[in-house]
C-alpha cells in the first residue's frame, strides 16, 4: 500500500498535525544556530579552550548527520510516529540535561544525544506532511514546512543572543522544553501511525561505513581550518577514512541485495537534482549566516543581541515569499520561482561583495531581506519538484537524505568559507602592507592622523590594526563573492528538472 493511502484525508485534524510536526521542526531547526552566539559565555563558565568548547557544536553536527539517513529504515520497521515521538521526546530531554551540565564532558555527551535524537525530526515532519496533504496541495505544505527549517537557523542566533545576554546560556536549551511537551502532546493526539515494513532488513553494514564516512567528514571538515589542513596528521587520516569509507559504503549499496539505502531511488531524475541543489542552497545559506556575524561584530563593533536583530528581517524575507509561492506553486512553472530565487540570492550576494567596513545597518537589512526572498522562492518549489515524480514508499528514505545532503552542503560550505577567510586575510594583509612605503608621501608621518603614526610604537600598531581590518574586509567580500558564483552556476541545473511527473 503506498504511503498516501496510509495517511486518509482528513481536512479536521491537518491543522492540528501541522502545528504539532511544525513545533518540533522549528524546534530542531532553531537549535543548528542558537547555541552559536552562547560559546564565549560556556567557554569562560566552563575554563574551556576555544578548541575544545568547538565540540559542543561538532558534537551535535555528526551525531545528526549519521543519524539522518537511518530515520526511513527506522520509521518502516517501528512505525513513522513511533519514532516521532521517540525523537522529540530524546532531543527534549537532552536538551534539559545540556542545560543542566556541569562539566564540558556532560555538555559535550549530551549534545551528542541531542544530535542522535534531533536527526529525524526534519525529514519526518516533511514526510508527514507529504502524506497528509493531497498532491495538489504539496506546495502549500511545503511552504508550512520551509517557514520551520529555513527560518529556524536564521532566527536562532537572535533568540541565542538575547537569551545569552539577559538570563544565562543556559535557558538556549531550556526553552525547548515547553516547545517539546506540546509538540508531543500534538503528535500523539493527532498523527495517524504508518504501515510498518518489516520484510525489509537492516543493513548493519551499510550504517557503519556510512556512518564513519560521514563521521571522519564532519571531523575533517570542522577541525580543518584549526589544524592547517593537511599540515596535520589527524586531517590526512579523517581524509583517507572518508574516501575509503565512502568507497566501501557505494560498492556495498550497488551489491548488497538490501542495502542500507536503496539505489532505486536514484532514478529519479528530480530527486537526484533536487539532492544537488538543497546541498548548494544548504552551502549559500549557511555560509552566509556564518560569515555576517562575524562580520558585524569584529569590524562594525555589533554587541550580539543587536546582531541578532540585523539578521531578523532575513527570516522575515524568508517568511513572505514561502507564503506567496506556497499559492502559485502548481500555477506557475516551478523552475521559474527557483530561477526567480536563485536571481535574487545572487542579487543580495552581490550588494555583499561591495560592502566596507562601514556598511550601513539599513544595506545590511536590506541585502538580508532580499537574500531571504531569494531562499523563500527556491525552498518551496524545490521541495515540491524533488518529491514529485519520487514513489511514495520511498518518500521517508528520501526526506532523510534530503535533510542529509542539506547539512552536509551547509558543513562544506562553511567550512570552505572559513578556511579562506583566515587565508585571504593573510595574504591580503601581506598585500596590502607591502604598499606600506615609509618613502611614499601619502604615508609621511604629518600626512597621517596622529594615531597612525607609524614613527612611535602606538601609532604603528595602531596602523597595523587598520591594515589588518581592511585585509579581512576584503577577505568577507571574496566570499560573499564566492557563493555569488556557485549561486550562478548552478542555475543551469534547472534545465534538467521536469516541471511536473511525465513532463
Amino acid at each position: 500500500m503506498s504511503a498516501a493511502a496510509e495517511f486518509p484525508e482528513q481536512p479536521a485534524s491537518r491543522g492540528l498535525i501541522t502545528i504539532s510536526i511544525m513545533l518540533a521542526t522549528i524546534m530542531q531547526a532553531i537549535d543548528t544556530t542558537i547555541a552559536n552566539v552562547a560559546l564565549p559565555s560556556m567557554q569562560g563558565g566552563m575554563s574551556a579552550t576555544q578548541d575544545q568548547i568547538s565540540w559542543v557544536l561538532t558534537s551535535y553536527i555528526v551525531a545528526a548527520a549519521i543519524m539522518t539517513p537511518v530515520t526511513g529504515v527506522l520509521a518502516g520497521r517501528l512505525g513513522r510516529k513511533k519514532v516521532f515521538l521517540a525523537s522529540v521526546v530524546g532531543f527534549t530531554v537532552a536538551s534539559m540535561l545540556c542545560g543542566a551540565s556541569a562539566s564540558l564532558g556532560q555538555i559535550v555527551f549530551f549534545r551528542l544525544l541531542q544530535g542522535v535524537f534531533g536527526a529525524g525530526l526534519v525529514p519526518l515532519s516533511q514526510a508527514v506532511l507529504l502524506d497528509t496533504y493531497p498532491r495538489e496541495k504539496h506546495g502549500s505544505a511545503m511552504a508550512i514546512w520551509g517557514l520551520g527549517v529555513m527560518v529556524g537557523p536564521i532566527i536562532g542566533p537572535s533568540l541565542g543572543g538575547y537569551l545569552t545576554e539577559y538570563y544565562n546560556w543556559r535557558w538556549v536549551f531550556y526553552i525547548n522544553l515547553p516547545v517539546g511537551l506540546i509538540a508531543f502532546a500534538g503528535i500523539m493526539a493527532s498523527v495517524p501511525e504508518s504501515r510498518l515494513n518489516g520484510s525489509r532488513g537492516f543493513d548493519y553494514f551499510g550504517f557503519v561505513l556510512l556512518s564513519l564516512a560521514i563521521g571522519a567528514l564532519q571531523l575533517l571538515l570542522d577541525r580543518g581550518q584549526s589544524l592547517d589542513w593537511f599540515a596535520s596528521r589527524e586531517i590526512v587520516i579523517e581524509t583517507v577514512a572518508t574516501v575509503l569509507f565512502l568507497y566501501m559504503f557505494l560498492v556495498h549499496t550497488f551489491s548488497a541485495e538490501s542495502p542500507f539505502i536503496q539505489p532505486a531511488m536514484f532514478a529519479d531524475r528530480n530527486f537526484v537534482v533536487g539532492l544537488i541543489y538543497i546541498f548548494i542552497i544548504g552551502t549559500t545559506l549557511y555560509a552566509t549566516l556564518a560569515l555576517l556575524p562575524p562580520f558585524m561584530q569584529q569590524l562594525m563593533g555589533f554587541p550580539v543581541v543587536t546582531t541578532g536583530f540585523v539578521l531578523a528581517p532575513r527570516g522575515m524575507g524568508t517568511m513572505v515569499a514561502m507564503m506567496l509561492v506556497g499559492r502559485l506553486v502548481g500555477r506557475v512553472d516551478t523552475r521559474l520561482l527557483i530561477f526567480t530565487g536563485l536571481s535574487l540570492t545572487v542579487l543580495a550576494l552581490f550588494l555583499m561583495g561591495q560592502f566596507t567596513a562601514e556598511v550601513s545597518i539599513p544595506l545590511i537589512v536590506t541585502t538580508g531581506i532580499i537574500q531571504g526572498l531569494g531562499f523563500g522562492f527556491v525552498f518551496v518549489p524545490l521541495s515540491t519538484s524533488t518529491f514529485a515524480t519520487l514513489p511514495p514508499h520511498f518518500r521517508t528514505e528520501g526526506t532523510a537524505m534530503y535533510s542529509l545532503m542539506r547539512n552536509i552542503g551547509s558543513s562544506i560550505g562553511i567550512s570552505i568559507v572559513v578556511t579562506l577567510l583566515a587565508r585571504n586575510t593573510q595574504v591580503n594583509h601581506a598585500n596590502l602592507a607591502e604598499a606600506m612605503q615609509p618613502f611614499r608621501l601619502a604615508l609621511s608621518p604629518e600626512n597621517l592622523p596622529a594615531v597612525w603614526n607609524w614613527t612611535t610604537t602606538v601609532g604603528a600598531a595602531a596602523l597595523n590594526g587598520e591594515v589588518t581590518r581592511q585585509a579581512l574586509t576584503i577577505a568577507y567580500l571574496n566570499d560573499f563573492r564566492l557563493i555569488m558564483w556557485i549561486t550562478v552556476a548552478s542555475m543551469p541545473l534547472l534545465l534538467v528538472l521536469r516541471r511536473k511527473a511525465g513532463k
